[in-house]
């Protein structure tokens, strides 16, 4: 029998081609990392790691792209539900403007909501004098966030909303389900691994967050200082080696919540029968 012509190299020459990109691309700069961070002994590495300001930093960073993550979930689902469930005037624009914050660099949008959020912004203005502040503070840190990380949710759950079959609800009404026996019972389960996706993407794109919250944060020690700037500055000191330290820290807590998404991710899809694309 004669071998089936395929399009694409056998297996060990397409498994070598991507064994090897992954390693150009991501093994070996991650190993350096790894590699430079430990350069300065273990207590060197003790004394970044213990410093509060550090430790401020890594907390803010990684509480304010949860928050903005599971924000985007709750919207980002509202948000593709209209976009494949509804028709109305100007949904082609709506729909376009989803992919903004994809096209936008990072300081535009930076710059733009603090021109828009600061006390004499055109919003901030409005609510300085009820006690609400938003820029320089971590709720602009989590309003940056939402703005950047709202696409990876509403991509993520889209198409999944598309193929979902409107036969399913109208059965399930026929035999005398409830709006929300629907929506808990038969449309959630379907969609919760796509949520959980989009929420770690999100989550993803908002911890290592750096254009678009450098300008709102303020960058005040203790309070507004993100992880990734407090890199950038022990880049600017010449000191690679407590960088390399700090976002290494980044790394495996961002690996470590992941592996932990994914697992949910995994365990809903099992329950559904159905992966998130």
């Amino acid at each position: 029998m004669s071998q089936r012509s395929r399009v694409l190299p056998g297996f060990g020459l397409s498994l070598g081609f991507t064994l090897a990109y992954l390693s150009l691309i991501v093994l070996i700069p991650l190993s350096a990392v790894f590699i430079k961070s430990l350069g300065i002994g273990w207590d060197g590495l003790w004394e970044i790691l213990s410093s509060e300001r550090i430790l401020k930093s890594l907390q803010l960073s990684f509480s304010t792209a949860i928050i903005a993550a599971l924000i985007n979930v709750v919207f980002g689902l509202l948000l593709a539900w209209c976009l494949v469930r509804y028709s109305f005037p100007g949904k082609r624009i709506v729909d376009a403007l989803v992919d903004l914050p994809f096209a936008l660099p990072t300081a535009v949008a930076g710059i733009a909501l603090t021109s828009l959020y600061a006390p004499t912004g055109w919003i901030g203005q409005y609510l300085d004098p009820i006690g609400i502040k938003v820029a320089y503070t971590p709720l602009g840190i989590t309003l940056a966030l939402i703005f950047i990380g709202i696409p990876f949710v509403v991509r993520t759950v889209q198409p999944v909303l598309s193929d979902l079959e409107t036969e399913l609800e109208e059965a399930a009404s026929a035999l005398g389900a409830t709006r929300f026996q629907i929506v808990t019972k038969i449309i959630f389960p379907i969609l919760l691994p796509a949520l959980i996706t989009g929420f770690a993407l999100a989550f993803a794109r908002g911890v290592g967050e750096y254009g678009s919250v450098i300008f709102i944060a303020g960058n005040q020690p203790f309070e507004t200082e993100i992880a990734p700037l407090m890199i950038i500055s022990r880049l600017e000191e010449y000191d690679y080696a407590g960088a390399t330290t700090i976002a290494v820290v980044m790394l495996l807590i961002s690996f470590v919540m992941l592996f932990l998404i994914n697992l949910l991710q995994a365990w809903a899809s099992r329950r559904t029968g159905r992966t998130a694309r």
